[in-house]
């Protein structure tokens, strides 16, 4: 049997044996009261030194949504949470601070840096507004092979903000926006991943009693879409009506049934999207 194909429940047993080693080494965050109160750990020239770096795109917030708040909804457990099991479940390097944590950053969408990220992390991007020279620095960014993914936004308001704001880098004459089927590359390139689940944010997984559609009707299907450049490659991941980073972020906290249900296969399409990235 190749090695190459596993399965979410296999996941759910890697990580949890790598849980063990996780206390001599990286940390998982387990998250309340710091999220929203951690400043931005900001790119430097300095942190780019060859490995990978959980890249996060900062944004101008012009609205609220009933859901997220701006560019750090996640911010940082989903960051270093992933980044610890990317390192544990692939051979990827994974950039380390000096406290042997994740070096996970954040950077400015205009920021010369951006070029150094093989991928960048979006969430709450319904929200968004971009100036002229981050229009023109993302269109150049991913056309020269860059990657984003923007994940948790919900709600047709939501979504018509974002078509909105991605029309303005890539005009959907051009660059349309597609549907990414169960049968793409992206969903396959180390774990089988059969369909994206809608994930709900933890607490309204709490409060609903298992609920998974955060704004009822409004949000009941998910989205998985992107938009390719001329030769068929992804530059764009969109995952609406789902929180696959909360799979990450909310790794160590109870219920633990929230972990059982989501994160394997929260993890295995993090996995894949990155090696993607990275090899496309």
């Amino acid at each position: 049997m190749t090695p190459r194909r596993l399965f979410a429940p296999s996941l759910a047993l890697a990580i949890a044996l790598a849980a063990g080693a996780a206390v001599f080494g990286q940390q998982i965050w387990v998250g309340r009261g710091w999220r929203g109160r951690t400043p931005p750990k900001w790119a430097t020239e300095a942190d780019f030194d060859g490995a990978f770096h959980f890249c996060r795109g900062y944004y101008t917030s012009v609205r609220r949504m009933r859901s997220g708040s701006g560019w750090n909804t996640d911010y940082p457990g989903a960051d270093n949470n992933f980044s610890v099991r990317l390192a544990e479940l692939t051979r990827i390097s994974v950039a380390l601070d000096q406290e042997r944590q994740p070096n996970h950053v954040v950077i400015r969408l205009d920021d010369p840096l951006l070029y150094r990220c093989g991928i960048v992390f979006m969430t709450d991007i319904g929200t968004a507004e971009f100036s002229d020279t981050e229009i023109a620095t993302l269109r150049d960014y991913m056309l020269k092979g860059g990657f984003i993914w923007v994940d948790d936004t919900w709600g047709s308001a939501a979504w018509s903000y974002w078509v909105r704001e991605i029309s303005r880098v890539f005009t959907p004459e051009r660059y349309p926006i597609v549907d990414i089927p169960p049968t793409h590359a992206i969903m396959h390139t180390l774990y089988d991943v059969k369909a994206v689940p809608q994930v709900p944010s933890i607490s309204h997984w709490r409060r609903s009693g298992g609920g998974t559609s955060e704004q009822g009707d409004d949000s009941a299907t998910v989205f998985v879409k992107g938009i390719e450049d001329d030769r068929g490659r992804l530059m764009i991941l969109m995952t609406h009506n789902t929180d696959i980073s909360d799979t990450w972020e909310r790794e160590g906290e109870e219920p633990r049934s929230y972990f059982d249900t989501f994160s394997p296969t929260g993890y295995a399409i993090g996995v894949n999207v990155v090696i993607y990235a990275m090899t496309h």
